[in-house]
C-alpha cells in the first residue's frame, strides 16, 4: 500500500491503462451480444412467415388450380392483352352496333370514350344513342348480357319520343347507353 500512496500518479496511470482494455473488451462483448439479439429478433419475425409458407406449400396444387381457373375466367370475361386499346375499342363498337341493330333499334350516334387505364385492366367505354320501341331495347339488353367478353351497362337513360308511335300503337323511345368492357393489361 505504501507504493500506491507514495506513487499516486503512477498508480492512476497503471489503473487506467488496465481499465481501457477491460472497457474495450466489454464494449466488443456488448456489441456482439446486441448483434446477436438483433438477429434473434429477425428470426422471430421470420418464423410466422415461414410457417405460413409451409402451410401454403401444402395447398400449392389447389392454389395453382384456382389461379388457372381465375385466369380462364378473366380470359372469358375480358379482352386479351394482345391487341391495343384502339383496336379493341373499334371492334367493340362494331359488335355493339350489330347487337343493337339486330334488336330492331336504330343507332343514331356512337362514340368511343377515352380509355381509363387501371392496374390490371383498361376500361373501354362506348356511348350510344338509339331509337326504337321498348321491346327492342329489352332485346338489345339481353344481347348485351350474352355478349362475351363481358359487357357492362354503366348508364342507361330512356325517354319517350314525343308524338311518335308505330303503326301498331307502341311508343317509340330514345335511349342513351354507356357500355363498359375490360381489356386485360397483363
Amino acid at each position: 500500500m505504501n507504493w500506491i500512496q507514495s506513487h499516486q500518479r503512477s498508480a492512476w496511470i497503471c489503473g487506467l491503462t488496465l481499465l481501457v482494455p477491460l472497457l474495450l473488451y466489454l464494449n466488443a462483448l456488448l456489441g456482439v451480444w446486441g448483434v446477436g439479439q438483433a438477429y434473434q429478433s429477425d428470426i422471430d419475425n421470420l418464423m410466422p412467415r415461414i410457417t405460413r409458407l409451409r402451410g401454403l406449400i401444402g395447398y400449392e396444387s389447389q392454389l395453382r388450380d384456382a389461379s388457372t381457373r381465375s385466369g380462364e375466367e378473366v380470359a372469358r370475361l375480358a379482352y386479351p392483352a394482345v391487341g391495343d386499346a384502339a383496336t379493341v375499342s373499334a371492334s367493340l363498337q362494331t359488335n355493339v352496333r350489330k347487337i343493337l341493330t339486330e334488336a330492331g333499334l336504330t343507332v343514331s350516334n356512337s362514340q368511343v370514350l377515352p380509355v381509363r387505364e387501371k392496374e390490371n385492366f383498361d376500361y373501354i367505354s362506348i356511348r350510344l344513342t338509339v331509337e326504337g320501341d321498348l321491346s327492342g331495347i329489352d332485346a338489345a339488353l339481353t344481347g348485351i348480357a350474352r355478349f362475351r367478353p363481358l359487357l357492362l351497362v354503366e348508364s342507361l337513360e330512356i325517354m319517350p319520343v314525343r308524338s311518335a308511335r308505330k303503326n301498331d300503337g307502341t311508343q317509340l323511345t330514345k335511349a342513351t347507353l354507356q357500355l363498359l368492357s375490360l381489356r386485360a393489361v397483363i
